[in-house]
């Protein structure tokens, strides 16, 4: 990351209110998690993969047919232009009815659209602006930590998350450990690691303090070191490293929820750094990166205390995800959106 810029320090409000997160873990009420019926999924006929985990998917999740949108997007080209981007958000909302609150794309690539991530463009708009200047303060999310569960019909913004499906046998993994994730609340661990390389560590002042959420079976370990080793009980892994090493070690629990800060982690098929794609590939359930040099502005990453505090509080993996990135336009979110271990339900 030879462009990382120090990141501002928050302003009062946002500052106050993240604080108050921070202090409140575990405590929050609980959320209505996004349900089948409000995910809209969009298949990729050209691509075989697409089309048999985009089946695969509604089998296993109950997605209804109507929410099903077949498009034609021939090469798996890893950038789309402006202009066949927004050929494909026409033909994709031209489909979706008003129930439709989030979107899930079943494809690995294309995951960007000229320097912005896909995700981010088709839930907010292509930004032109971050081509000119990848290192600029980015576009504010409306939908970052909102106490929103239904972005569609509150925002007019739909969140959105790629399921990847290069290899159908691990994508079809992903997708049970994101139904076994409703089952029942684990005791786990979440981690959050600051690391040697220093400028990758803009958000370790907002890891969440150390000790045991009872209430959610949950403990949080801080620590200083560049890797995670035998950790057996892992729900969030948290750090800041151009490759994260190690991962073959650990255990991750259905729904956990894993990323790391650097430049290129949302370069999905890049090799000048760690691929997010590696997290899932390790037994993540989700993930996030940047497609393009984002500097090391916090606020271009999930801030860990607002990701935890959602999903702690019922939040599925899009929405937590999506409400922990206050400047998401050159970020990708991938994995399997409905992933909700900490769903409250009666009798839960």
């Amino acid at each position: 990351m030879p462009n990382f810029r120090r990141s501002p320090a928050p302003a009062g409000l946002l500052f106050g209110r993240i604080a108050g997160l921070v202090a409140g873990l575990g405590c929050g009420i609980a959320q209505a998690a996004l349900q089948p019926a409000q995910l809209a999924v969009v298949i990729n006929d050209d691509d075989p993969h697409s089309v048999q985990i985009g089946e695969f998917y509604r089998q296993k999740r109950g997605i209804p047919a109507e929410n099903m949108v077949h498009v034609r997007i021939p090469d798996k080209p890893r950038k789309l232009s402006a202009g066949q981007f927004r050929q494909l958000k026409e033909d994709i909302d031209a489909r979706l009815g008003p129930q439709i609150q989030a979107v899930l794309m079943v494809w690995t690539a294309p995951y960007a659209v000229e320097c912005n991530a896909i995700t981010a463009a088709y839930t907010l708009g292509y930004d032109s602006a971050v081509c000119a200047n990848r290192c600029a303060v980015g576009k504010p999310s409306s939908y970052f930590n909102a106490a929103v569960s239904r972005p569609f019909s509150e925002l007019g913004l739909r969140p959105a998350m790629l399921l990847p499906t290069d290899s159908v046998e691990e994508a079809k993994a992903l997708i049970a450990r994101g139904v076994a994730s409703g089952f029942r609340v684990p005791t786990a661990g979440a981690y959050y690691l600051a690391t040697s390389e220093k400028e990758r560590n803009s958000r370790a002042p907002y890891f969440p303090r150390a000790g045991v959420l009872a209430q959610r079976k949950l403990t949080i370990h801080n620590q200083r070191a560049d890797a995670l080793e035998g950790a057996r009980d892992v729900m969030v892994y948290q750090t800041g490293m151009a490759k994260v090493d190690k991962l073959d070690t650990l255990q991750f629990l259905p729904g956990a929820l894993a990323d790391h800060l650097t430049s290129f982690g949302g370069d999905l098929y890049g090799t000048t750094q760690m691929s997010s794609l590696r997290w899932l590939e390790a037994g993540a359930t989700a993930s996030y990166g940047t497609v393009s040099e984002p500097c090391n502005y916090w606020q271009k990453f999930p801030h860990p205390a607002v990701l935890l505090r959602h999903y702690l509080n019922g939040d599925s993996a899009l929405e937590a995800y999506w409400k922990s990135v206050s400047w998401p336009g050159q970020g990708v979110f991938i994995g399997e959106p409905l992933a909700t271990p900490y769903r409250r339900e009666a009798g839960r």
